[in-house]
């Protein structure tokens, strides 16, 4: 203020409203809005057709998995859709597009146990070999680790790995809604007193050590499942998680430290984060249509035989020792 130059009110204050984000769009603005409205309400609706596909063609041990796993891309599109006409709703439409990808990547866990049998057919098909652990995102770097003996104890530890990322993530969800109502949760606060600063971090490592055991399971069955598409599957689920978590925190990041201006009636803040609500419709609408390709198929039971040249031909590569 010293030099002269003045500073728009708008750059410091909240996320504006609805109504004055409808009042002062251009015809760009018009356009683009109507354009990522439509690609949000086309992903929920091809969402739907798919869960009626589901439910008629699709095994019951599978149906609530794959509607799960099918749902991550038009919910994250749907929520920030509406995260970018409610500016003031972010961080809310943020923490649920959160909190149901926690879960699916609980669920694309369980998915791939049962493309193989459930427990039991995991376990009697694959007992006899041994779980490589060093893998991404924990231990990539770790090649000393010893391979695990493949065990129900072993599967249960996988499973509860994703499992408790799927709760303590909605759990640290409400608690911060509730510290937000007392003035006490604040994204932007990056001091050591404030509590995003401890919350955000302590997520962020449950989320790596949620998304080591699908990892793990992924490297031991990929062959196996070749022939269900279960690599672009594992492809999809990992964009998913790169484009909705780390690219929103690197947006948001840039937005926080001034890289990304201030452009009235956003603050540089908020402009962050409708910039980052835009590109994730975009990229949803293309990952839910990708997604319907992969998952609208004959869902028969592996042949046994198959299972078994599937196997074999993964051990000798990749155990030939065990």
């Amino acid at each position: 203020m010293d030099n002269g130059t003045t500073i728009d009110p708008s750059c410091l204050q909240k996320p504006p409203l609805a109504i004055d984000i409808i009042l002062k769009l251009d015809i760009f603005g018009i356009v683009l809005y109507s354009v990522l409205t439509f690609m949000a309400a086309v992903s929920m609706l091809v969402f739907m057709e798919e869960c009626v596909y589901i439910y008629r063609k699709v095994p019951n041990n599978k149906k609530s998995l794959i509607i799960w796993v099918n749902g991550a891309a038009p919910v994250i599109g749907t929520m920030s859709c509406v995260g970018m006409w409610i500016p003031r709703a972010t961080m809310f439409t943020d923490m649920t597009s959160a909190c149901y990808f926690a879960v699916v990547v609980f669920k694309f866990l369980i998915l791939m146990v049962e493309e193989v049998g459930g427990d039991e057919g995991f376990l009697k098909r694959a007992g006899r070999y041994k779980l490589k652990i060093s893998t991404g995102p924990c231990c990539c770097c770790c090649l000393c680790l010893p391979h695990v003996e493949i065990t129900r104890r072993t599967l249960f530890l996988l499973k509860l790995g994703s499992f408790q990322f799927a709760v303590l993530k909605i759990v640290f969800t409400i608690l911060s809604i509730v510290l937000w109502t007392n003035d006490t949760f604040d994204l932007s606060d990056l001091t050591i007193t404030g509590t995003a600063i401890w919350i955000n971090p302590f997520v962020g490592i449950l989320t790596i050590i949620a998304l080591w055991p699908v990892a793990i399971m992924f490297m031991h069955l990929r062959v196996t499942l070749r022939t269900l598409k279960i690599i672009p599957k594992y492809a999809m689920y990992q964009l998913l998680l790169i484009l909705s978590q780390l690219q929103t925190a690197i947006i948001n990041i840039l937005a926080l430290n001034g890289t990304i201006a201030c452009t009235p009636p956003f603050s540089a803040t908020s402009r962050g984060y409708m910039m980052s609500q835009q590109l994730l419709v975009l990229e949803m609408f293309i990952i839910t249509l990708v997604t319907r390709l992969l998952y609208r198929r004959q869902y028969d039971p592996l042949p046994d035989e198959q299972r078994e040249i599937n196997e074999n031909t993964k051990m000798v590569a990749g155990h030939g020792s065990a």
